[in-house]
């Protein structure tokens, strides 16, 4: 792992509390989490208290917080995952790292427990390398350099935005792959992470992220609803949605998105043929979007963030709008969604 300095006030752990028990997992992560602050945002549509262990420095958001701050915007939904974009939002912290409350931490190929916080830190901290790509994997670790004929003049790299982490156990399939294959499990520990070319586009998983909040934030937010949306990950596309919106917009604005290590362990849960029916629907609308995400381009004034999410949702409107009225929803989402970052922006901290 590259050299890295964390501070532990630049740092929030976002936990979208889906499970009502927090304890078994909380306990799982102490070793890593413990010295950082926690944001957990309980599912609004879940009943009953969250428990959740002594000894962390966190601070719990329920729906009368969430009511509070949203108000009146009812195109925005904070149910279900989409729960954890509420502490997105809230955070004052640089950087914000967010993983699933049905993960617990991983080992490596020498059988230590991965701290995700410092390799996604570390992944953040060192630059990327969009515009060219190093076959060696990330230059900037340990071990690792530029390879020969690699162009001097962009070794630098640009600024890292968004660092997707990968699973142990159950990876991140869709229900008709698990469905297909229910007892495939990802063993495969790779130790390597990639910076993702300009103009690749990816699925960006929700499950173990983190990102710099203060060059990217607003452009993760929940948008994408299914009708038939669930609470498991294959039952869901609002990180899927999110994440090419902000791989173009980090193409866009010269940043960089790594992808690979730090692993997590994801704990069994669900049954993919009973999601299959719901999520049927957003494997379809993949055929639409992804074409859409292909050619659509920023005009060359959109300089920040918000700048871009806002002329990506016209372009929704206008191109995908048509298609299927859950686009034109997705677009208003992303609208106010903007207008609310600005709003909670300018609110004192801790909202």
């Amino acid at each position: 792992m590259s050299n890295t300095s964390i501070n532990n006030n630049e740092v929030d752990i976002v936990i979208a509390a889906i499970n009502s028990d927090l304890e078994p997992f909380m306990n799982e992560w102490r070793p890593v989490f413990s010295q950082f602050h926690l944001i957990i945002v309980k599912d609004p549509d879940m009943n009953g208290e969250l428990h959740i262990p002594e000894g962390f420095n966190v601070d719990v958001f329920t729906k009368s917080d969430i009511d509070r701050v949203v108000g009146s915007s009812t195109s925005i939904l904070f149910s279900g995952y989409s729960c954890r974009y509420f502490g997105y939002l809230v955070s004052r912290k640089k950087y914000i790292i967010s993983i699933d409350d049905d993960c617990i931490p991983a080992r490596d190929t020498n059988g230590d427990l991965v701290d995700v916080v410092a390799q996604h830190i570390a992944n953040l901290q060192a630059p990327a390398t969009p515009f060219f790509f190093n076959t060696l994997y990330d230059p900037y670790r340990k071990g690792a350099d530029f390879v020969r004929g690699y162009p001097f003049s962009l070794r630098s790299g640009v600024t890292c935005a968004l660092s997707c982490g990968l699973w142990l156990n159950l990876a991140d399939y869709d229900a008709p792959t698990q469905a297909l294959k229910p007892e495939q499990r990802n063993s495969r520990y790779v130790d390597a992470v990639m910076t993702v070319p300009v103009r690749s586009l990816m699925p960006v998983s929700g499950i173990n992220i983190a990102f710099n909040r203060e060059v990217v934030g607003p452009a993760l937010f929940p948008a994408l609803r299914l009708a038939g949306e669930g609470k498991l990950r294959w039952e869901t596309v609002e990180d899927i949605w999110s994440g090419m919106c902000v791989k173009v917009i980090c193409d866009h604005l010269g940043l960089g998105v790594k992808s690979g290590i730090p692993y997590v362990w994801r704990r069994e849960r669900g049954d993919a043929i009973e999601s299959l029916k719901k999520e049927w629907e957003g494997v379809k609308l993949m055929e639409e979007v992804v074409p859409f995400f292909q050619s659509v381009r920023l005009p060359q004034t959109a300089v920040t963030a918000e700048d871009c999410v806002v002329e990506m949702a016209k372009s929704v409107k206008e191109q995908l709008g048509k298609v299927d009225p859950m686009f034109a929803r997705a677009a208003d989402a992303m609208g106010d969604w903007v207008k609310l970052w600005k709003s909670v922006g300018s609110s004192s901290p801790g909202v």
